[in-house]
This record gives structure tokens, sequence and C-alpha cells, in this order.
């Protein structure tokens, strides 16, 4: 294996002029999550002059500097201010899928940053616990909308596989915890 060329392709942020690595890779069910929510969001932009990037699309939150991160999804509407490998403008929605090294940062520093910046609507997914927390922008702050852990017990009272979850400013694009969390059992 080419060791120059996979270095190439080492995933990292910056965060007030901090580069924080982002290798190696989270397991596959970091992966299988976010692939099945970008399908979903992808089919229901179908049409639209948003598009959805999943992992590779650098977010230049300040015009002050050129620090960046690096969400696992997230939605653009503004195509003038994507240029390059980055964008430039406030996403409309970002998720961010914990793995045991970004966890602090992406329940922190990382949700401060969308919260400045304006992002409508965050969501932090614990593929471990299979949970989705779902926040949204109010008066320059987050508040918790949802808090969802995944219950397939049919037995159970709080059994919720089919319990649908819409984007708040594209309620079309829907989604059930059975389906974000599919194809990891």
């Amino acid at each position: 294996m080419d060791f120059q060329f996979r270095d190439e392709y080492i995933k990292n942020e910056k965060i007030d002029g901090v580069i924080y690595d982002m290798s190696p890779a989270a397991d596959f069910r970091h992966g299988l999550i976010n692939s099945n929510i970008h399908s979903m969001i992808k089919t229901g932009l179908k049409g639209s002059i948003c598009r959805v990037f999943m992992e590779n699309l650098d977010y230049y939150y300040s015009k002050d500097s050129d620090d960046y991160l690096r969400p696992d999804i997230m939605i653009c509407c503004d195509r003038n201010k994507i240029k390059g490998s980055g964008y430039y403008g406030v996403p409309k929605f970002i998720t961010e899928t914990l793995s045991p090294s970004t966890t602090k940062r992406d329940r922190g520093t990382k949700k401060e940053i969308y919260e400045s910046s304006g992002v409508s609507e965050y969501w932090i997914i614990s593929p471990k616990e299979e949970a989705i927390e779902v926040y949204y922008l109010k008066n320059g702050k987050y508040e918790l909308e949802a808090n969802y852990i995944l219950d397939k017990d049919e037995k159970s009272e709080s059994y919720n596989v089919k319990t649908e979850l819409a984007l708040r400013e594209f309620p079309m694009i829907k989604m059930t915890l059975e389906e974000i969390f599919e194809g990891w059992e």
C-alpha cells in the first residue's frame, strides 16, 4: 500500500487555529448510520437547490479565520458559497455521529460553533446507545427538541422503531428510528 497516498486523505478539523486529527476512522456503525441518513435526505431534496454532503465538504464557519469543521452530514442551500472543498455559508442542518475520539468536541465546542453560526437544526447521534438528540435553534440558542433511545422490544411500553423524525426546515424529509439505525444489528 502506498502510505503517501493514504496520508493525503487523513481527515481533520481546525478550531481556533488548532488542527484536530479525526483518524483513525470510526467503526462501521458510524458510516452505516450516516449513509442511511444521507440517502434519505438526498432523496427528499430531489428538485431542490439544496444539497446534502456526507463527510466530504469542510464547513468554514468563521469569516475572520481559516478554521473549519467537517460535519458528518450537512445540508447546504447557497451554492454560491461552495468553493472547492469548502462551504462558506450557513448550513441549514448538521448531524454529528459520535465516535470515541470526537464525542467531547461534538457535544461541546462544535455544538457551540454551530449554534453561534446560526445552523437551524443539529442532531447528535450515538451509535453505541442507539440514541439521537435533536436541537433546534431558537432565539440564537440550541434547545433540545427531542431525545430518542431506540427501543426494539415490541412488548415494551417505549417501543419506538416506527417513530418518525422530520427535518424542521425540510418537513417533507422524514425518517424513522428504524431506518436511521438500519443495517448493523
